[in-house]
């Protein structure tokens, strides 16, 4: 079994590979069955996970990642992420989305993950939602 701070630097790895599109390097620390779910998709395996990342958007630019590691325990590791971006278009241009990942472990490989995210900013952001009317 990995260790707590092992666990917790794995996670990290997963989150900057996927925020970076490093996929080789998400190969590595997922299993082959993991399940994943975010408020825009879910998968069951780590080829689903891995074509979820292969449609990254390239709108986005300077692209930043700051990761808390929140708490590690047994086989689970959690931790709070903030992406920092440039969008085309945004007004002043950089914008920054926070949430949470959550993510259990077999072994030294990711088997489930469940993240989530400030849906809202992400849609004000895509121009998907009035933030008038929903507020």
């Amino acid at each position: 079994m990995t260790t707590n701070a092992e666990r917790a630097a794995i996670l990290e790895r997963a989150l900057r590979a996927r925020v970076e599109g490093d996929r080789r390097g998400a190969e590595q620390l997922y299993t082959d069955d993991v399940k994943a779910w975010t408020p825009a998709f879910s998968t069951s395996s780590r080829t689903e996970l891995l074509s979820q990342f292969d449609r990254t958007d390239d709108a986005f630019s300077d692209v930043s990642l700051d990761v808390t590691p929140l708490d590690v325990g047994g086989d689970f590791a959690c931790a709070e992420w903030t992406v920092t971006m440039v969008v085309p278009d945004s007004g002043d241009g950089r914008v920054s989305v926070h949430g949470i990942t959550i993510a259990e472990f077999d072994g030294d490989r990711i088997c489930a993950l469940r993240q989530y995210w400030d849906e809202r900013a992400v849609s004000d952001l895509l121009g998907d939602g009035d933030s008038e009317s929903q507020a």
